[in-house]
C-alpha cells in the first residue's frame, strides 16, 4: 500500500491537524473540544496504541484464497464505502455552504464600511449636510473595516482548517477506493477466465505450447487479482480510520478559528467602543418615538383628510358648502389645455397649471420645472364655448397676439381660475396685501350694485337744475365731448345713473329689436360685406370716409344714464357693469370688431360680417378710458325717444379692447374732428352757394328792370310816331321822311335794340 503525505497549509492549525491532531484529541485535551463529548472522554483514557478498537477489518491473508466468507466481508466494507461518500459528500456540501457564507459575510462587511465611508461624499436632495451623521458613519465604517479584516482572516481559517481536509478525503481517498474497487473486478474476472480456460485442456492430447501459455496466464492474472485484492482490502480497511479522521478534523478546525475569530473581536471591542454603540442606540431609541410620534400625528391628518376630502372627490362638489373664492391673486390645479392639430381638429392635453407673479405657468408630470404659458399681465379672460365642453375660458394677452383655451374640473375651479385671472390682470399682487386690496374692491363692487335705502330720496335731492347746454369740441386726455359743469362734478356718482336701470350684457341684433341711436337705412342693416372687396352694385356707405380703423373689443354691457356732460359718468357705468358681472357669476363676453369712421362707429361680427350695431358719429356725445385699466372704454350715445316720447335718452356702453382703449379714444375724437371740420365745410359751401345765388338773382332782377325800360321807351317811341301822321292829315299836309328816317322805320325796333349794342 502506498503512503501519502498530506500538505498542511495554515501555520495557526499545524498542531491540530492530520493524524497527529487525532492523537492529541487521544491524550486528554477534551477542554479545547469539549463539544464532542463522551467520545473525546472515552478515547482520551484509552491506550494510543489501541485508539480505535473495535474496527472491524477485511483479512488481507485471506486473499488469496478468496473464499465466498471472505467476497461476503468485501461486500459489507463496500457497502460501507458507499454510505461513507454519500454522507461525506452532504457533510461537504454543509461545509462548503459555511465557507461561501463567510466569504459573503467578508465581502459584504468589506464593501457597507466602503459605502459607509463614501456618505460624505453623497449629495442627498434632502438631509445631505447632516454633519452629526456624517461622523457617525464614519465611526462605524472604522470598527466595521475591523470587523471586515476579522472576517477575512476566519474566511482564510475556514478554507485551511476545514475544506482543505474534506475535500482532500473527498476527492483522493473515496476516489481511490472506487479506482481500486474497478481494477479489483477486471482482475477477479481476468483470473476466472484464465482459470476456465486452464480446466479445458485437453487431457489425452496435450500440447506443451498450450499449456504453457494457459499456466503463465493463470500465473498471471492470479498474481494480478492477489496483489490487487491486497492493496483494495488494504484501502477499505484504512478508509475506517480516515472516515473518521475526515469528519472530526474539519469540525476541529471550524471550531479554533471561530475561537480565534471571537478572540480577535473581544479584543477590538473596547470600553470607548461599548460607550459609542450605548450612545448609538439611545439615539436610535429616541428617532424611534419621534417617528412613531410622527406617524401618529400623519395618520389622524390622513383620517380628517379623508373625512374633510370626501365632497371634494366628486368632478363638481356643491358649491353652496364650498363656496367660490373670489379674492384670490395665486391659484394652482389641473387644467385641459385645447391644442389645434389642423385646420378643424384638435386635441386637449392635461397639465397642471399655476400662476406666478404675472406669470401663467404649467408642468407636466415628471417635468423638474414649469414653463411660461403666456404673461397675464393686463390681459383678458372670459368665458367661451368651445367643442361643446363646459367650464372652458379663453385668456388673451395684453397685445392679443397670443390666447389659450382651458377647461376647469369643475364649476368652483372654473370661477376661481377666471377672478384669480382677472385679479392678477390689475396688478393687485404687486402689492402688500393682496388678497385683501382684492376683496376690498369686490366688496366696493358688490356695494356699487346693491343700492342704500335712501338711494332714491338721495337721487331726487342731487338732481341737477341746470338746463342742459350743446356740447362743444374739447382735445382734453379723457377724449370727452362737451365742458364739464360744475354743478355736476358736484354730484354724488350715484346720481349719474337712475337707480333702477337695467344693465343690459349682451348685443341685440338690430333686427330683432331697436337700439337707442340706431341709424336704420334701408339696405344696410344686417347686410353681409363681400369679402373679395367686390360692391355688387351698391356703394358703401363709408367708402367716402376719410378715416377707417378696426378694433377687436369685446361687449361688456350698456345701462341708461341721466347726464352726459362728464367722463364720471362712463367711470361710474365701468364700475357698477364689472361688480353686476363678477356678482352674477357672468363671464361671457361677445367678442366684436369696431370700425371707426367719419361718419358712424360700427359693430362687425367677426365671423360672418355683418353689421351688428350701428351708431352715428354725431350721436355719441362722450368717451372715456378707464382711469387705471387702459383696456376699459366706454361712450356715451343720445339719441331721441325712450321712456317719455319727446325727450331724449343717454345710453353708456362700455367694452374692453386688447390694451387699445387710448387708441380706440383717439381714433373717434379723430373721427369726430374730422367730422367737424367737414361740416365746417360744408357749411361754408353751403353760405357761398346761397351767396352765389342772391347775386344771380340780383343780376337777373336788374336785367329784368332794364328790359322793362327799354321796352317802355320803345313803346313811347312807338306813339310818338304813329302820332305825328295822324295830325297831317288832319291839317291837310303831308310830311315828308328823309331816307334816314325811312330806314329807321323799316327797320322798326330790331333795328333800334342793334344801334343800342353798338354803342
Amino acid at each position: 500500500m502506498r503512503r501519502r503525505r498530506r500538505r498542511r497549509r495554515g501555520p495557526d492549525f499545524r498542531g491540530g491537524a492530520g493524524g497527529r491532531g487525532v492523537a492529541v484529541l487521544t491524550k486528554g485535551e477534551g477542554s479545547s473540544v469539549g463539544c464532542t463529548g463522551g467520545l473525546v472522554g472515552a478515547s482520551a483514557r484509552r491506550d494510543p496504541a489501541t485508539a480505535m478498537p473495535g474496527i472491524d477489518k477485511l483479512p488481507i491473508e485471506e486473499t488469496l484464497e478468496d473464499s465466498p466468507q471472505t467476497r461476503s466481508l468485501l461486500g459489507v466494507f463496500e457497502e460501507d464505502a458507499a454510505a461513507i461518500s454519500s454522507y461525506i459528500n452532504q457533510l461537504y456540501q454543509a461545509m462548503r455552504r459555511i465557507y461561501d457564507a463567510q466569504n459573503e459575510l467578508s465581502a459584504a462587511t468589506h464593501l457597507t464600511s466602503k459605502l459607509l465611508k463614501e456618505y460624505e461624499k453623497q449629495r442627498f436632495p434632502l438631509g445631505g449636510d447632516d454633519e452629526v451623521m456624517s461622523s457617525t458613519l464614519q465611526q462605524f465604517s472604522k470598527v466595521i473595516d475591523e470587523l471586515s479584516s476579522c472576517h477575512a482572516v476566519l474566511s482564510t481559517q475556514l478554507a485551511d482548517a476545514m475544506m482543505f481536509p474534506i475535500t482532500q478525503f473527498k476527492e483522493r481517498d473515496l476516489k481511490e477506493i472506487l479506482t481500486l474497487k474497478e481494477v479489483f473486478q477486471i482482475a477477479s474476472n481476468d483470473h476466472d477466465t484464465a482459470i476456465n480456460r486452464y480446466s479445458r485442456l485437453s487431457k489425452r492430447r496435450e500440447n506443451e505450447k498450450v499449456k504453457y501459455e494457459v499456466t503463465e496466464d493463470v500465473y498471471t492474472s492470479k498474481k494480478k487479482q492477489h496483489q490487487t485484492m491486497m492493496h483494495y482490502f488494504c484501502a477499505l480497511n484504512t478508509l475506517q480510520y480516515k472516515k473518521k479522521i475526515a469528519m472530526l478534523e474539519p469540525l476541529l478546525g471550524y471550531m479554533q478559528a471561530q475561537i480565534s475569530f471571537f478572540k480577535m473581536g473581544s479584543e477590538n471591542l473596547t470600553e470607548q467602543l461599548e460607550e459609542f454603540l450605548t450612545n448609538i442606540g439611545t439615539s436610535v431609541q429616541n428617532v424611534r418615538r419621534e417617528m412613531d410620534s410622527e406617524v401618529e400625528t400623519m395618520q389622524q391628518t390622513i383620517e380628517d383628510l379623508e373625512v374633510a376630502s370626501d365632497p371634494l372627490y366628486l368632478p363638481d362638489p356643491d358649491t353652496t358648502k364650498f363656496p367660490v373664492h373670489r379674492n384670490l391673486t395665486r391659484k394652482a390645479g389641473y387644467l385641459n389645455a385645447r391644442n389645434k392639430t389642423g385646420l378643424v381638429s384638435s386635441s386637449w392635453d392635461r397639465q397642471f397649471y399655476f400662476t406666478q407673479g404675472g406669470n401663467l405657468m404649467s408642468q407636466a408630470r415628471g417635468d423638474v420645472a414649469g414653463g411660461l404659458v403666456m404673461d397675464i399681465d393686463n390681459c383678458s379672460v372670459m368665458a367661451v364655448d368651445c367643442e361643446d365642453r363646459r367650464y372652458c375660458f379663453q385668456i388673451t394677452s395684453f397685445d392679443g397676439k397670443k390666447s389659450s383655451i382651458l377647461q376647469a374640473d369643475s364649476k368652483k375651479d372654473y370661477e376661481e381660475w377666471i377672478c384669480t385671472i382677472n385679479n392678477i390682470s390689475k396688478q393687485i399682487y404687486l402689492s402688500e396685501n393682496p388678497e385683501e386690496i382684492a376683496a376690498r374692491v369686490n366688496q366696493s363692487a358688490l356695494e356699487a350694485v346693491t343700492p342704500s335705502p335712501s338711494f332714491q330720496q338721495r337721487h331726487e335731492s342731487m338732481r341737477p337744475t341746470i338746463q342742459s347746454r350743446p356740447p362743444t369740441a374739447r382735445t382734453n386726455s379723457s377724449g370727452s365731448l362737451g365742458s364739464e359743469s360744475a354743478a355736476l362734478s358736484a354730484l354724488s356718482l350715484d346720481s349719474l345713473v337712475a337707480p333702477d336701470t337695467p344693465i343690459q350684457f349682451d348685443i341685440i341684433s338690430p333686427v330683432s329689436e331697436d337700439q337707442p341711436g340706431q341709424a336704420k337705412a334701408s339696405g344696410q342693416s344686417g347686410r353681409r360685406t363681400n369679402p373679395f372687396g367686390e360692391s355688387g352694385g351698391k356703394k358703401s356707405e363709408t367708402e367716402d370716409s376719410i378715416l377707417h380703423q378696426l378694433f377687436i373689443v369685446r361687449f361688456l354691457g350698456s345701462m341708461e344714464v341721466k347726464s352726459d356732460e362728464s367722463p364720471d359718468v362712463v367711470y361710474e357705468t365701468m364700475r357698477q357693469i364689472l361688480a353686476a358681472r363678477a356678482i352674477h357669476n357672468i363671464f361671457r363676453m361677445t367678442e366684436s370688431h369696431l370700425l371707426v369712421t367719419c361718419d358712424c362707429l360700427k359693430l362687425i361680427d367677426p365671423q360672418t360680417q355683418v353689421t351688428r350695431l350701428r351708431f352715428p358719429l354725431p350721436s355719441v356725445v362722450l368717451y372715456a378710458t378707464h382711469q387705471e385699466n387702459k383696456r376699459l372704454f366706454g361712450f356715451v350715445l343720445r339719441s331721441s325717444g325712450g321712456r317719455v316720447e319727446g325727450h331724449t335718452t343717454s345710453v353708456c356702453y362700455i367694452f374692453e379692447s386688447n390694451n387699445e382703449g387710448e387708441k380706440i379714444c383717439d381714433s373717434v375724437g379723430l373721427a369726430k374732428q374730422i367730422a367737424f371740420h367737414a361740416e365746417l365745410d360744408r357749411r361754408a359751401s353751403e353760405k357761398q352757394k346761397e351767396i352765389d345765388k342772391v347775386k344771380e338773382k340780383q343780376q337777373k332782377e336788374l336785367s329784368k328792370q332794364k328790359q322793362i325800360e327799354k321796352d317802355l321807351e320803345e313803346q313811347s317811341r312807338l306813339i310818338a310816331a304813329s302820332s305825328r301822321p295822324s295830325q297831317s292829315s288832319g291839317e291837310g299836309q303831308f310830311v315828308l321822311l328823309s331816307s334816314s328816317q325811312s330806314e329807321d322805320s323799316d327797320l322798326g325796333e330790331d333795328g333800334k335794340k342793334k344801334r343800342e349794342s353798338e354803342a
